[in-house]
């Protein structure tokens, strides 16, 4: 499935360079304009990250979201700035059909297990972005890339697979907003130790051959952002890729 995705900073539709606030691009699509654009194309799940709210949770864009929440033909998932069970609620009112749980998920797995039982594991997706370093490990920063977390990505999916989780959303950090290709390996790897992850591969989608290379993984998603707003393909394109892949 593709999924599309915008970030918002301060009610506009931007990309960073992996993660990095000072090197931001904005774009001048209004959020609603990408998703009636993403909807009339075929998409059925957008993925939207506020990261005024993963900087500051007390400047959450909650007025920016609600007006795309409770979209009549896609699943709406939503992430940014989750600190508290409110935070969740809030963005269930406002509509969200899945909230994405980043950080909070690594730092405190206990509560965030709890709402996968609260809310049900179609609700919450986890997501975990990772830094493989020279041994090949997959650490797990956390708050937006800036601390090391020290743990470690299996470490931390031996503790939800027990909590039932069914969603996780995975990005290589050296691959974000790169349009360099996907790490490939990395998503074959995870798929076949954990085959009931639906996962979401992020980070990295410059073509459509990026799309392809992605479909033998097993992969239930592939989010793709930078790459539809600069126009290097569309998303009526990238599903015919997928389906034909």
């Amino acid at each position: 499935m593709i999924i599309p995705a915008i970030d918002l900073i301060d009610n506009q539709v931007v990309r960073l360079y992996q993660g990095d606030y000072q090197q931001k691009t904005a774009y001048q699509f209004s959020p609603q304009q990408r998703q009636t654009c993403y909807a009339n194309a075929g998409a059925k799940v957008m993925h939207i990250v506020d990261l005024d709210g993963a900087k500051n949770s007390a400047k959450r864009q909650l007025e920016t979201i609600k007006p795309l929440m409770n979209h009549p033909t896609m699943l709406m998932q939503v992430g940014g700035g989750i600190r508290t069970e409110q935070d969740v609620i809030d963005l269930f009112e406002l509509g969200a059909d899945r909230v994405v749980i980043g950080s909070l998920a690594i730092k405190q797995p206990n509560l965030v297990m709890q709402w996968l039982n609260t809310y049900g594991n179609e609700k919450i997706v986890l997501a975990l972005d990772i830094r493989i370093d020279q041994h090949g490990n997959k650490q797990l920063p956390t708050h937006g890339w800036i601390d090391n977390s020290g743990v470690t990505l299996e470490q931390i999916l031996a503790q939800y697979q027990a909590a039932g989780v069914k969603h996780v959303l995975c990005t290589d950090i050296s691959k974000d907003g790169t349009l360099t290709g996907s790490n490939v390996s990395l998503y074959q790897e995870l798929c076949q130790q954990y085959p009931d992850i639906a996962w979401q591969a992020s980070g990295g989608i410059g073509s459509l051959a990026d799309i392809a290379a992605l479909k033998p993984t097993g992969v239930a998603g592939v989010i793709v952002g930078r790459s539809l707003l600069e126009g290097n393909f569309t998303v009526e394109e990238a599903i015919a890729c997928w389906q034909n892949a």
